[in-house]
């Protein structure tokens, strides 16, 4: 019949805006969704290699167990030139857990790490870059299975007692 074919022709303008309406309305409560929903940035080695604090006006980046810190507010300890800035720009796990700056270390591998220092490396996630530190993507390796396929256990972390105060 008639309405049939009057569904098909492209709508009359004012119908558009009446479907756009609704969207629109709806909207505001997007911006309030757990932050398991927010968007998750992944880092190849190659991309986190450019944060090693050696660009004037870029950010410098950490990643400890996979999960990238932006770091720039610790650039007195993080940036070129400074103490701990051969831990940034990659994952530097086994580094944070044996507190050791040797090249060797500087890896994502906690193969053979004691006890106490997996406890450490721990300690050291959350109460010091999970607390000071905004959380900024992670790395592939621990968004992706070896085979580069989604791994489908990955949670992002929360940064429940996250306060960038401390900076300030």
């Amino acid at each position: 019949g008639m309405a049939g074919t009057a569904a098909r022709g492209p709508l009359p303008l004012p119908c558009l805006l009446l479907l756009l309406l609704p969207a629109a309305s709806a909207e505001p409560e997007l911006r309030f969704r757990p932050p398991a929903e927010a968007p998750v940035r992944l880092f190849t080695e190659p991309e986190l290699a450019r944060y090693d604090g050696h660009q004037e006006g870029q950010p410098i980046y950490l990643a400890v167990k996979g999960v990238v810190f932006d770091v720039t507010s610790g650039k007195e300890f993080y940036g070129k030139g400074a103490p701990y800035n051969a831990l940034v720009g990659k994952d530097s796990t086994r580094g944070v857990a044996k507190m050791s700056l040797d090249p060797a270390d500087l890896t994502h591998d906690t193969t053979g790490l004691t006890e106490e220092e997996l406890k450490s490396l721990d300690d050291i996630f959350n109460n010091v870059y999970k607390a000071k530190y905004p959380i900024v993507g992670y790395t592939s390796r621990r968004i992706l299975n070896e085979d580069g396929s989604p791994n489908l256990d990955f949670k992002p972390e929360d940064q429940p007692h996250f306060s960038i105060k401390d900076e300030f």
